[in-house]
């Protein structure tokens, strides 16, 4: 149930308990969108403190799919990758607590992983360098199994539909505030299409609301939906080309500090950033399909 307390605050009644949740005017038809935060997945194995024997598991899932990654990006297909060095300097230089936060395109349920496959060896041996990700609860969290492979792998459920304020975005911000790197895919779904989506919010909370404000990595990639196209059979491809172009890092620390100082809603610092984020990927659109072409246009 939802009671209004106040000008733009919500009162949510769930399960015995009460949660208060800030919704600024502009967000006031999305209310129904507030009632549905409180669900959680089905399937849920993540803890504060996992035992060894998931962590152990962890590893293993997480080593055995970054192997694949760089089979498939070093031996069985082609990548070209331009400005990686932006990519490991901040995986591997940057301060000490504080998150980093990638965000990318999304053309093929492939994405993630494979895009990894440009990281360094190292990587397969040390899991806490590895991206957390979230992923759809209604698709890759709908049998015990899948849920239990995809938690180990780092891929936390997400209900599409529910908002900014929901168990797996809180899970996601404590990750980050642990300093640790998670990658998002702001469009909330496959673009088969690849027309204009608007970014969802959720991108812009991972950023405000973590208690050090992340470094944001923005890049894009071409070519990854013919590695694994968007219609059947889906079997991934080989002898395929992919190209991917890492942005400059982008800083929002000044600007968070700036518009609480203005006292802007965290709907408005939301928009925001997400804005941002937004126009400087698909600036980076237009050079990476250039890049493609330009790059392979001899085996074309």
């Amino acid at each position: 149930a939802i009671q209004k307390t106040g000008h733009s605050n919500f009162m949510i009644l769930h399960r015995n308990h009460i949660k208060t949740v800030f919704v600024d005017d502009m967000d006031l038809q999305h209310v129904q969108g507030v009632n549905r935060i409180q669900r959680d997945p089905k399937y849920w194995f993540f803890s504060e403190r996992p035992n060894k024997i998931w962590s152990f598991f962890s590893f293993l899932v997480i080593f055995l799919s970054l192997v694949y990654c760089k089979v498939m990006k070093g031996l069985l297909n082609t990548y070209k990758i331009h400005n990686k060095e932006r990519l490991y300097k901040c995986l591997y230089d940057r301060e000490e607590k504080r998150g980093l936060v990638t965000v990318s395109n999304h053309d093929s349920c492939m994405d993630d992983p494979l895009l990894w496959g440009c990281l360094k060896w190292r990587n397969t041996v040390q899991p806490a360098k590895v991206r957390w990700i979230t992923a759809a609860n209604d698709i890759c969290f709908t049998k015990w199994s899948h849920a239990l492979f995809f938690s180990l792998g780092r891929v936390v459920p997400i209900i599409r539909g529910d908002g900014v304020y929901q168990r797996s975005m809180d899970f996601i911000i404590e990750k980050i505030n642990n300093g640790d790197w998670t990658h998002i895919f702001p469009e909330g779904r496959v673009n088969i299409d690849k027309s204009f989506i608007r970014f969802k919010w959720g991108v812009g909370r991972l950023v405000a609301e973590a208690k050090k404000i992340p470094v944001v990595l923005p890049m894009y990639h071409v070519g990854m939906d013919d590695i694994l196209p968007n219609n059947k059979p889906y079997v991934p491809r080989i002898r395929k080309k992919v190209t991917l172009l890492i942005g400059q890092p982008m800083e929002f620390t000044e600007d968070v500090e700036l518009m609480r100082l203005m006292k802007k809603t965290p709907t408005e610092i939301r928009k925001y950033i997400t804005d941002k984020i937004q126009d400087e990927i698909y600036k980076l659109k237009e050079k990476a399909e250039r890049l493609h072409v330009e790059s392979f246009q001899e085996q074309v």
